[in-house]
Formats: C-alpha cells, sequence, structure tokens
C-alpha cells in the first residue's frame, strides 16, 4: 500500500451519491491534496484497477454490482480569491461544495454564478457537464481547469477554450472522457454586477419589482424555485433522493421543430420551447415526458418520479440501480415512440 493515504476496502457508495442506490467500492480513497490523487491513481495502475473520480455524488447512478476497481474521491476544499482584469478570480478546490462556492460568491456581491445556487454537488462536476440552470452555465465563468492527465500522467492547466464546452458537455465527459482529473477549476466573476433574469421562472417570481434586485435575492429565488420542484436536497423530502434531472433537454433543428408542433396540434396540446443554437429550438424534455404517460407522481415498485418535477426518477425506498434503469428505459421508449425523439441522460453510469 503507498505510504501516506488511506485506502479502504469493501465501501458502499449508495450513501454517497444522492439517489442513494448502487453497489461497493472494492478499493475507495479520498485524497484532499493533489500529491495524494498521483498516489491514489499510482495505486490503481500497479494493481491494474479501473479508477472512478467520484465528487459529489449529485449526478450519479452506480450499478448494483458497485465498483471492482478503485473509486477516488478529490477531497481539495481549498478556495482562493484574486484581481483578474477587472474582475475577481476565484481558484476552487474540486471538493468544494457547489452550493458553498455559491454562497461565497454571493456574499462577495460577485455576479456570475447565483442561478447556479442549490445545485447539490462539488465544484469539480461543475465542468464535466458544463452545469447550468435559471439562464446561467458555469463555461461562461471558467478560466481555467486544473487537472491530473492520466494519458500524459502530469498536472495541466487547461484554458476554458480547451474544455470543449457545450450545452451539458465537455470535452471530459465526451471526446476526452476518464482522460483527466479535475482538481481545481478558476472562475473570474464579476464585482458589484447586476444579477441574470433571463429566465422565465425568475422573470415571473419577481414580476412587477421596481426596485434593483441583489445577487442575494435572485439566490434566494432560485433556492425557492428548486426546492418547489424537488430539485434541492432537503432531509426528509422523499423527491430529492433522486440524480437531478434526469433527461437533458433535446435541441431540435427548424424542420424537426415544425414536425413536432405539427404533432402537438394534432393532440390539441403546445409544445414550449425557448431560443437555443442558431436556427434551433430547445424543447422541453419535461414537457415530453409529461406528455409520454409519465406524470409527476408517477410510482413503479421502488421508483417514481417526483411529485413537483417530471425530469427527476427518485428513490422512493430501497429502489436498485436495476430499477431506476428500467423506468428510465421505459421512459426513453415512450417518448421516442410517441414523439420521435431519443431522450438523452444527463447522469453519469458508473459499473453498468
Amino acid at each position: 500500500m503507498p505510504p501516506g493515504i488511506d485506502i479502504r476496502e469493501n465501501v458502499p457508495l449508495a450513501p454517497l451519491t444522492t439517489l442513494g442506490v448502487g453497489g461497493e467500492a472494492r478499493f475507495f480513497i479520498s485524497a484532499p491534496a493533489p500529491d495524494e490523487v498521483v498516489q491514489a491513481v499510482a495505486f490503481a495502475e500497479s494493481r491494474k484497477l479501473p479508477l472512478f473520480v467520484l465528487g459529489g455524488g449529485s449526478n450519479l447512478v452506480i450499478s448494483d454490482r458497485g465498483w471492482s476497481g478503485l473509486v477516488l474521491h478529490v477531497a481539495n476544499d481549498n478556495l482562493e480569491t484574486h484581481e483578474f482584469e477587472g474582475k475577481i478570480r476565484f481558484d476552487v478546490g474540486a471538493g468544494v461544495a457547489w452550493d458553498d462556492f455559491v454562497r461565497e460568491c454571493v456574499s462577495r456581491n460577485c455576479a456570475g454564478v447565483e442561478c447556479l445556487s442549490g445545485i447539490p454537488g462539488n465544484v469539480g462536476g461543475a465542468p464535466v457537464q458544463n452545469v447550468g440552470a435559471y439562464g446561467q452555465e458555469v463555461s461562461e465563468t471558467i478560466v481555467s481547469v486544473l487537472a491530473f492527465d492520466l494519458s500524459e500522467n502530469r498536472v495541466r492547466e487547461m484554458q476554458a477554450a480547451e474544455c470543449g464546452f457545450g450545452y451539458r458537455n465537455s470535452i471530459f465527459n465526451s471526446s476526452q472522457r476518464g482522460r483527466y482529473i479535475i482538481l481545481r477549476v478558476s472562475y473570474a466573476l464579476v464585482p458589484n454586477e447586476k444579477p441574470t433574469l433571463r429566465y422565465a421562472d425568475l422573470q415571473k417570481y419577481f414580476y412587477g419589482r421596481q426596485t434593483q434586485l441583489s445577487l442575494a435575492e435572485v439566490r434566494e429565488a432560485v433556492i425557492s424555485i428548486r426546492a418547489a420542484k424537488g430539485m434541492l436536497i432537503s432531509p426528509g423530502d422523499p423527491d430529492s433522493r433522486s440524480a437531478g434531472s434526469f433527461f437533458k433537454n433535446p435541441v431540435l433543428s427548424a424542420t424537426e421543430f415544425e414536425e413536432l408542433t405539427r404533432e402537438a396540434a394534432a393532440r390539441n396540446l403546445h409544445v414550449p420551447n425557448y431560443p437555443a443554437l442558431s436556427q434551433q429550438h430547445k424543447i422541453s424534455a419535461a414537457w415530453l415526458v409529461e406528455n409520454s404517460g409519465f406524470n409527476k407522481g408517477y410510482a413503479k415498485g421502488n421508483v417514481g418520479i417526483s411529485s413537483k418535477h417530471a425530469l427527476a426518477i427518485v428513490n422512493r425506498g430501497n429502489a436498485t440501480a436495476a430499477e431506476v434503469i428500467a423506468l428510465k428505459d421505459e421512459i426513453q421508449a415512450a417518448v421516442e415512440r410517441l414523439w420521435d425523439i431519443r431522450l438523452q441522460p444527463e447522469p453519469v453510469f458508473v459499473g453498468f
């Protein structure tokens, strides 16, 4: 065993996720420093063990078999600030809880992530899927990502342009999946800037408000809206035992959108949509789910759909990963059959 790091065996993983399903890790290491990450990687390589990096466990489905190799938890929780080209640069360890970081930014009156309040998970997971909500995405404020490159066996800093950010996408979950272990993320935020109010739910929340809103007020509003949709981790709330939004909002071409609109009109339905990419339309995945026979509160054995949000598959108690996957498959099949759209899942699937 490498000196200086604590290696545990047969560690249950379900309690380390917000969905609460999955088996055990054969080996588990929590690494608060970059050199411990390097040691953990060397241990996995010496044993020829598959490696999985665990963050906050919020956007994750672990198989009932668990993980036969090493689960590495990057626990760097340092947070430093510097002035940077008229902005404030936040250098944030991958192990910092995401909402703690947002709270710190808002307390310093720095705009750019206030609409991302209340999202579970850690900072290290945010760039992977270019986390976004209520009109903001992390790619808008990320300056660089410090990561351990498994291919080159070295720590390197990558500028935002190198990360290939797109809608819920980056090189970290696509072309270079499994290559990098994120150690730190650097953000540049604007001090004393007005909050972002692009999203309809927020505009509705503050409808009629005449005075200038503060970042703190927008943060509180986002948390309130998320709680109402069951998208806030609240002890005792069964709707919060989920992996968050389970499906991405599809982005359709103009032709595809016209066809969907015709199909919906034939059923006396209206398709909600949002301006997205050039000549394209982002469609509500929640609308597709609900109009395919899966209403809020839908239950099937130990799994179901949140009573507050149609995109959250929830663990109703003692669920298995197999039951979660079965419901996912059922929803995808129904949406594709009725609307000719294949929903793409958001969570990371481990051990399947």
